[in-house]
């Protein structure tokens, strides 16, 4: 679990927006793009991150 002081600073390294906890990842609240969680520490890299997820047309 992410401390939620941690989360309140934390921001998406692609742009500069905050994130929120949805699982084992922080999500991006603009562009979407998540970030894992790996024993406990969020892993804040671009490359590591997973595309933002496919919406449904």
């Amino acid at each position: 679990m992410i401390d939620p002081t941690l989360l309140e600073i934390l921001a998406c390294p692609a742009c500069k927006t905050a994130v929120r906890l949805e699982n084992e990842r922080l999500v991006c609240v603009t562009c979407g793009r998540r970030y894992p969680i790996r024993d406990g520490i969020p892993v804040m890299l671009i490359e590591e991150a997973e595309p933002p997820a496919q919406k449904d047309p």
